[in-house]
């Protein structure tokens, strides 16, 4: 009987990091590819569904380094129920690396509960986000 309670923690552990485990292996509704030349707008597709939308960035991101001219993004969105949802302000949840990107991920989550983790692909490029939030809108 003096196993009893150790085998209910090791069972309790097991099944609580089981499930972090399958929470990070969830594929996303939709994925993100953003690109900007310095002085422009982000812009890129939007792959939900198998199709392709373009997306524009209306305000809120930005690069932080001087001297770089073209800077690229990658994200992966969840909770996208309906491809209307995806537009909106999205403020940053949490951020891995250094502040406002880096070489990690940074959430970001709308109004209608969608969800970007977004991770800078250009080398040595820092993403720097408004402290009002992130636009973004469909175009298409």
């Amino acid at each position: 009987m003096k196993c009893f309670p150790s085998v209910i923690v090791i069972l309790t552990l097991f099944l609580c990091l089981s499930g972090q485990a399958v929470a990070q292996d969830k594929q996303p509704d939709a994925t993100l590819e953003l690109g900007v030349d310095v002085g422009l707008s982000w812009s890129g597709p939007l792959t939900y569904r198998g199709n392709d939308c373009t997306v524009l960035v209306v305000e809120g991101l930005s690069v932080s380094d001087a001297g770089i001219t073209k800077a690229a993004a990658f994200g992966k969105v969840y909770g996208l129920k309906k491809l209307v949802y995806f537009n909106g302000t999205y403020t940053a949840t949490t951020a891995e690396g250094t502040p406002g990107g880096g070489a990690g991920a940074t959430t970001l989550k709308n109004q209608n509960g969608v969800v970007i983790e977004l991770y800078p692909t250009t080398p040595g490029v820092n993403l720097k986000f408004a402290p009002g939030g992130v636009i973004f809108l469909i175009m298409d």
